[in-house]
This record gives C-alpha cells, structure tokens and sequence, in this order.
C-alpha cells in the first residue's frame, strides 16, 4: 500500500441524515479496497456500523465489492437499502 490519500464519499438518504452530511473524507493508504474503505467508515460512524451489512458501495457508479481496489480519484458513494416494492 501506498502513501496516505484522501478519499471523498457520497452520503444518501438515511445516511446522510445520520451523519449530517453530503459527504465525508476517509484517510487511507493509496491502494485500499472497498471493504477497507467501508471498515473506516463503519469506525468513524455509528449508523454507518449499525447498517453495514445491508449497505452498497459504488465506485465511479459501479456497486463494487468489498476486493475491489480504489484508484486515486474515483468518486464513491455509499449507498443505503432501498425501500418499497
């Protein structure tokens, strides 16, 4: 893994509100994978920790899972359960 980098997270719905932002930055080495990355999250956010299992994250639009390697500059998005039928 390479140096530190900050990566910028899109927050939605429930989240959002949870956390009381559009977006949060997570500090992690270059290199990272999304369950990495989601860990972080999970750590520094007790809703996000309280929904993890049920949650998605998209990088640069594409649900990826948790081997998945973030590039520099991908934009990601964490993503709650969709409701409704």
């Amino acid at each position: 893994m390479g140096d530190p980098s900050n990566v910028g997270v899109k927050l939605f719905a429930s989240l959002r509100e949870a956390v009381g932002a559009r977006e949060v930055t997570v500090s992690l080495p270059t290199g990272s994978t999304a369950g990495q990355l989601l860990e972080a999250l999970a750590a520094a956010h007790p809703e996000v920790a309280r929904q993890r299992d049920a949650l998605s994250l998209a990088v640069d639009h594409v649900i990826r899972g948790p081997e998945f390697v973030i590039a520099p500059g991908a934009e990601v998005a964490l993503l709650p359960p969709v409701g409704g039928g």
